[in-house]
């Protein structure tokens, strides 16, 4: 029997569409914090970019997101919940057999792999717009024989939108960079949707009264949430380093790889730059993925007219 479902993608592209919208601003928060400077906490972020951007400054970005990412929740959920089916149905000959925690693990390092292939390009471009704005020394001039930098520091807007990005990059990085910071998105996909999934199924199979086959929409919509932050907090670290990556190039280039990112920042920053972001993160990613798995689920079930 055909393992493959279709509405699985489709569910997750409606799920993707509502966790944009809810989560944007608080992304924006977060990328500034990781890649950005001049900002002492979340608090201080919103203000500030508020102060200087009014409301707009929250949603630079969206919508290339917003017709993107939701194409990559479309793969990620897509692929997960078919994954699952293909191990059920290797592993125990059946491909409605509930999964067990190894089913679980293998088709959550599946989706992490697969998924960078879409999700980092969207993720540069995207933290490429969200950047623009910062503040960037200008560049040195030659004088009367002598170099000087000037003390202050001006805005420049790169990009004209979305589409304008990915030509400029393309035109001066090439197709790898497209790819730049992906290996530190591996770092963080593999063992974050791992850490995605799992709390989610757990959750819902906890919350679940017997006999019921289907969890509550507020038990999903709270489980959805609750392992969103879970895998965004555990996800910092890594999560620095590839907005930190993708960042890097807009104005000049900082890091080699991801080593010399990484030592570079502990240099520069100490241990604690690599949990910047840490705070929004969870608050961030209560409300995304709660949408994100309510909307999927919903969709389903109005997909299968249960």
């Amino acid at each position: 029997m055909n393992c493959f479902h279709i509405d699985d993608f489709v569910a997750g592209w409606i799920g993707g569409a509502s966790s944009v919208i809810v989560g944007h601003p608080l992304d924006t928060v977060k990328t500034r914090l990781q890649a950005g400077n001049g900002y002492k906490n979340t608090l201080h972020c919103i203000l500030k970019v508020y102060q200087k951007e009014n409301v707009s400054g929250f949603f630079k970005g969206l919508s290339f997101p917003l017709a993107s990412i939701t194409l990559y929740n479309s793969v990620v959920f897509g692929t997960f919940s078919n994954t699952q089916r293909l191990i059920s149905q290797f592993r125990h000959g059946d491909r409605r057999h509930p999964s067990d925690m190894l089913d679980l693990v293998l088709s959550s390092t599946m989706t992490g792999f697969i998924s960078v292939g879409i999700g980092a390009p969207v993720d540069l471009v995207k933290i490429r717009l969200q950047m623009q704005t910062q503040p960037v020394v200008t560049e040195a001039l030659n004088l009367a024989g002598e170099c000087w930098r000037t003390v202050g520091v001006q805005e420049r807007v790169v990009y004209r939108g979305p589409l304008h990005c990915i030509s400029n990059i393309l035109q001066n990085e090439g197709v790898p960079g497209l790819y730049r910071g992906a290996w530190a998105m591996v770092l963080r996909d593999v063992p974050g949707y791992t850490l995605y999934f799992i709390p989610y199924a757990l959750l819902c199979g906890w919350m679940t009264p017997e006999g019921h086959a289907s969890p509550h929409p507020c038990c999903i919509w709270l489980a959805g949430g609750i392992a969103g932050s879970i895998s965004w907090v555990t996800a910092t670290p890594a999560d620095v380093v590839k907005s930190r990556l993708q960042a890097d190039a807009l104005h000049q280039r900082q890091y080699k790889g991801i080593s010399h990112c990484i030592l570079q920042s502990y240099k520069t920053d100490g241990l604690q730059v690599f949990f910047r972001g840490t705070t929004v993160n969870a608050i961030r990613g209560f409300p995304m993925s709660a949408t994100m798995f309510l909307s999927y689920e919903l969709a389903l079930k109005f997909f299968r007219g249960l």
